[in-house]
């Protein structure tokens, strides 16, 4: 098993969710979490509690990321706390579903500028220390819509798409600077948001999936753990889907 001792990451959207299963991973696994929120800072608050209580460092920094200032915030009190971040993991996303024809310019706009938008200021932000360090990794989340497209979903479609296209740049800007770039894209993951959902939702939902199931948190946080570790050292400029076979 690889360790992150003596290593910090840094996690967007870090108090709940699948977010804070990636917290947990790389606390279990021994690094330094910088936690992520813009609202819930209960959740973020708990999260850092169980953390602390299994022995690991933790900072809890609140900021929308949509906001460039407010990230690079974000990046320079991490820095301070910690001397250094070794991994970057984005995680923080909105929706805002409907219909093409019933959709708002202010909700296309505000799922972009959270979701791409907020994913390209954490990334310029950390671009400079990583070079400086001549190392670093940098996992995106996207989604599995992503790469199949999704009705009623044009705006988060539109923002996951554009991460995988911004990973594979980004992995050919930094590589010579041995800085690696790389996406996680979910399917179906048990969260919050599918507990509410029906028995024959969901059921609909695994007649999709190969797999016949929905996947967990943790199967998403471990992907990352792997992209980060040393173990994938050759690894750059991929998506790696976790979906049970959906696509």
């Amino acid at each position: 098993m690889y360790s992150f001792k003596d290593k910090t990451v840094l996690v967007t959207g870090g108090s709940r969710g699948i977010g804070k299963a990636i917290c947990e991973k790389f606390a279990k696994l021994g690094a330094n979490v910088v936690i992520n929120y813009v609202k819930s800072i209960e959740a973020a608050n708990e999260t850092a509690k169980q953390l602390m209580d299994s022995g690991s460092e933790v900072l809890v920094v609140q900021a929308d990321i949509s906001k460039f200032n407010e990230s690079k915030n974000l990046v320079e009190k991490a820095i301070e706390r910690f001397g250094k971040i070794d991994i970057l993991i984005n995680n923080s996303g909105i929706t805002k579903d409907n219909l093409m024809l019933r959709m708002s310019e202010e909700d296309f706009d505000q799922v972009i500028d959270v979701n791409l938008k907020g994913t390209w200021n954490m990334c310029k932000n950390l671009t400079r220390h990583f070079l400086k360090n001549k190392s670093g990794s940098i996992i995106n989340i996207t989604s599995v819509v992503g790469l199949t497209g999704n009705p009623g979903q044009s705006n988060y479609v539109a923002s996951k798409a554009g991460i995988i296209g911004l990973t594979k740049t980004l992995a050919k800007e930094f590589g010579s600077r041995n800085i690696r770039v790389n996406a996680v894209a979910p399917g179906f993951i048990e969260t919050e948001m599918t507990e509410m959902l029906s028995d024959d939702i969901k059921d609909l939902y695994k007649k999709q999936i190969p797999l016949n199931k929905l996947g967990k948190t943790i199967d998403v946080a471990n992907a990352c753990a792997f992209l980060a570790s040393s173990e994938a050292e050759y690894i750059s400029g991929q998506v790696i889907s976790v979906n049970g076979g959906m696509v």
